[in-house]
């Protein structure tokens, strides 16, 4: 009963920026972690980065040191600051939300998910 929204998602020439937001809705009580995932066509969906409601975050091997997580608890939204834009970035990003007890970078983890947002790195 948790609906995610995605936000943010354009078209950036490489090196350059996005911020994605997502906005969380309903049972909102019942997640413990949120995160963000990526599929580019013809690939797997890859984890990215997700936070729990703590301060602990976790980021694949490919967006570290570029990307950032954050939350605000209070209003339920979760954000993905994307800095130094890589072409091979481009991809759907996904908002998802997991229960109590799910492992970070599983995608079967993940009971609640966002439509997707597009982002495109031009070369």
């Amino acid at each position: 009963q948790v609906q995610l929204v995605e936000s943010g998602g354009g078209l950036v020439q490489a090196g350059g920026s996005l911020r994605l937001s997502c906005a969380a809705s309903g049972r909102t009580f019942r997640m413990n972690l949120m995160g963000w995932f990526r599929q580019a066509p013809g690939k797997e969906r890859e984890f990215v980065a997700a936070i729990d409601w703590g301060t602990t975050t976790r980021y694949g091997d490919s967006v570290k040191g570029r990307f950032t997580i954050s939350r605000d608890n209070a209003k339920n939204t979760v954000a993905l600051q994307m800095n130094s834009l890589k072409p091979e970035d481009t991809a759907v990003y996904y908002c998802a939300a997991a229960l109590y007890g799910a492992t970070w970078a599983a995608l079967n983890s993940y009971n609640s998910w966002g439509q997707g947002t597009q982002v495109t790195v031009s070369s």
